[in-house]
């Protein structure tokens, strides 16, 4: 903040960006740009395709027998009694170990609920109907309760003035869609009408950072970099360490994205494909990915974006390099866990790891007013399934993180049977400014994780 005593010139934001050469880059909030300037909140979703394998994710179930597969429309549910209701002690479990470093800014909810809508498939409406507003059996006519999605109506307030009101990434690289568009997508403008997934990686970084095509100036942190020289003398100690820290983020995903394209390269045309097999293993290309929306977010090129971690129901195997021995399909081992149970665990830790990582490095992000990036982005893991196996609708796996000013955070809250996952969206809508009586099937606020 500006003091007394600093002579360091005052300097617009459009009067710096129309002086870095009309580079299609969008800056971090700096304070010698826009010091009364307060952080933006910012909404995301981190979505696990076929459920997690409870005994490894929930508080007091590592002893549950392994359930057995369920027809896919036989939404199934367990009877028995899990965590008492109320507000617990944070267990770090094998699976959410990896969250331990931020116990202070997470908080564990289960027990929630969501009612399957029988007639399509419960994969399709996991992802499909994750955040959609309307209730099940409430939209005529169609056979998915499918209708506009949170993060569009959240973008509607937060996001609608941004380059991208919204971001859809999908770490589903596979090349054999098998599947329908219900699978692979969990953001829609309205009924029929998808937001659809962004793969690549190579796209989104062109989609964002305007790169696409432009080989004479291909490296664009030292474009902007060169023509913001005579600019950046202008800017507040704080601020251009900041400004540093921003573009060396923006290098190092060229970088990878340059490896991808040397690979590309070198790789020798063979008589088949090798379907589900990426150009980057499968932890590069899940951290590449959760980076894109990471940098997007900080930079202001949008303030809602969601990432599916993979597909729901897609049987296309994947090397999972350094996390398992053998080439295997998320899917199909979710229907035999007595099997590949070890696997699962493996993966499941895997996944949440990437959350983890992505908690890590918003935390390491200083905002303008010396805040962290965090802490003004609300941040959910969560799957639309409670189990792969039974298929289950009900006790769904969710961890809320960021907007510690907003949530109780620290804690493990169960929620009382047959209270719907709506309820969480409806409260995340309020802290966003967004007065709603009514989200999806909701029956109120969930009180429990507001402060």
């Amino acid at each position: 903040m500006k003091t007394e005593n600093d002579s360091t010139p005052s300097i617009s934001r459009r009067r710096f960006l129309g002086g870095v050469g009309g580079a299609a880059l969008s800056l971090p909030s700096l304070e010698s740009l826009a010091a009364a300037e307060k952080p933006a909140t910012r909404l995301a979703f981190f979505y696990l395709p076929n459920g997690l394998t409870r005994r490894g994710f929930f508080p007091g179930e590592s002893d549950r027998e392994l359930p057995q597969f369920a027809n896919q429309n036989n939404v199934w549910r367990f009877e028995e009694e899990e965590a008492p209701v109320g507000t617990h002690p944070l267990v770090f479990t094998p699976t959410m170990e990896s969250l331990h470093p931020f116990r202070d800014k997470i908080s564990l909810i289960t027990g929630m609920d969501r009612t399957f809508q029988h007639g399509t498939d419960s994969h399709a409406q996991a992802a499909s109907c994750y955040l959609s507003e309307v209730a099940p059996f409430e939209l005529e006519g169609s056979a998915y309760p499918i209708s506009r999605t949170m993060d569009h109506v959240a973008a509607d307030r937060i996001s609608r003035r941004m380059p991208f009101p919204t971001l859809e990434l999908s770490c589903n690289d596979s090349k054999d869609n098998i599947e329908s568009i219900y699978f692979d997508n969990m953001s829609w403008y309205g009924p029929g009408h998808v937001a659809p997934s962004m793969r690549d990686p190579r796209k989104v970084y062109d989609r964002l950072f305007g790169t696409k095509g432009n080989t004479r100036y291909r490296n664009i942190t030292d474009l902007v970099l060169g023509n913001a020289r005579r600019l950046k003398r202008k800017l507040g100690t704080a601020d251009r360490d900041k400004f540093n820290e921003y573009f060396e983020s923006v290098r190092s995903i060229e970088n990878r994205l340059d490896r991808m394209d040397e690979m590309r390269a070198d790789m020798k045309p063979l008589s088949i494909d090798r379907p589900g097999e990426g150009l980057l293993p499968r932890r590069d290309y899940l951290h590449l990915m959760s980076d894109l929306m990471i940098a997007a977010l900080q930079s202001g090129l949008t303030n809602v974006s969601t990432l599916m971690i993979g597909a729901e129901r897609w049987g296309t195997t994947i090397k999972y390099e350094g996390i398992l021995e053998h080439p295997r399909s998320h899917h199909g081992m979710t229907h035999n866990q007595h099997k590949y149970v070890d696997d699962l665990l493996k993966l499941d830790a895997f996944h949440v790891g990437v959350y983890a990582r992505m908690l890590e490095k918003m935390d390491g992000i200083t905002e303008a007013d010396g805040s962290t990036l965090l802490d003004h982005t609300i941040l959910t893991l969560g799957a639309g399934l409670g189990d792969g196996a039974t298929h289950q609708y009900n006790d769904l796996p969710v961890v809320v993180a960021g907007r510690g000013d907003a949530f109780r955070l620290g804690h493990h809250i169960h929620c009382p049977r047959g209270t719907p996952l709506a309820n969480l969206w409806l409260s995340q809508l309020e802290v966003l400014g967004i007065k709603r009586e009514r989200f999806a099937d909701s029956t109120g606020r969930l009180n429990s994780i507001l402060t």
